[in-house]
C-alpha cells in the first residue's frame, strides 16, 4: 500500500500538527510556543502538510527535484524519506515541479546576472539536474558569453588606470572572469581589447 494513500483526519489550522503527527524538533522549542503548531523543523508524516510546504517553496521560484527534497528534509528532519519522495513524485507528475522549467529559468537568470557557462553548469550539476537537460538549455558556444565578458570588463575598468598585461589589475580581472565561469579564451579576448 502506498504511503500517500494513508488518510489523516481533517483538522482546523490550530490543531493540524497534532492530527497530522507532526512533532516539533526539540532544539527549536520555545517556552511560549504552542506544541500544536507546525514549526520550521517539525517531523511530519502527513501528506497535505508536506505538499503545502513544497508548494510554498515552488510558489517563490522553481526548484530542482533534488533541491526541493533537500529543503523539505531540513524543514522536516524526522520525516520518512519514502513519503517525502512520493509527495515530490506526485508534484512532478502533476507538472507542479519540473526540472526542465527549473533549468530554463535558472540559466536565464544566471546569464542575466553576468555568469557564464562553466559556473552555471557547475551550479546545475550541484542541484542534480540531468546532463541531458543541462545540454539542452546551456550551450557552450553561445555568443552571449563573449558579449557578457566584454560588458563586465568595461564595467570593471571604469575609472581605472590603463590595463597592462600581467599587472595586478589584469590578474584581478582574469580571476574575476574565471570565477564567473568564463573560459580562458573568453577572458583573454575580453581583456585584450583593453590592453594599453
Amino acid at each position: 500500500m502506498s504511503l500517500l494513500s494513508k488518510k489523516v483526519p481533517s483538522a482546523d489550522s490550530e490543531n493540524i500538527a497534532e492530527n497530522a503527527g507532526c512533532v516539533e524538533s526539540p532544539k527549536n522549542h520555545k517556552k511560549n510556543h504552542k506544541a500544536t503548531q507546525v514549526s520550521e523543523t517539525a517531523s511530519c508524516n502527513d501528506v497535505p502538510v508536506l505538499r503545502r510546504a513544497a508548494m510554498d517553496y515552488l510558489a517563490r521560484r522553481e526548484h530542482s527535484f533534488f533541491e526541493l527534497a533537500q529543503k523539505l528534509g531540513k524543514k522536516f528532519p524526522y520525516t520518512d524519506s519514502e513519503l517525502l519522495t512520493e509527495v515530490l513524485d506526485v508534484l512532478r507528475a502533476e507538472n507542479l515541479q519540473s526540472d526542465e522549467r527549473f533549468t530554463e529559468s535558472y540559466v536565464r537568470y544566471r546569464k542575466s546576472r553576468g555568469f557564464a557557462y562553466l559556473h552555471i553548469r557547475g551550479d546545475l550539476s550541484a542541484r542534480r539536474v540531468s546532463e541531458e537537460l543541462i545540454n539542452e538549455h546551456l550551450l557552450i558556444d553561445d555568443e552571449h558569453w563573449q558579449i557578457t565578458a566584454n560588458e563586465l570588463v568595461v564595467k570593471k575598468l571604469r575609472n581605472q588606470e590603463p590595463l597592462v598585461f600581467g599587472s595586478k589589475l589584469h590578474r584581478k580581472l582574469t580571476r574575476f572572469l574565471e570565477s564567473r565561469g568564463f573560459s580562458p579564451q573568453e577572458s583573454r579576448k575580453a581583456l585584450d581589447k583593453h590592453l594599453a
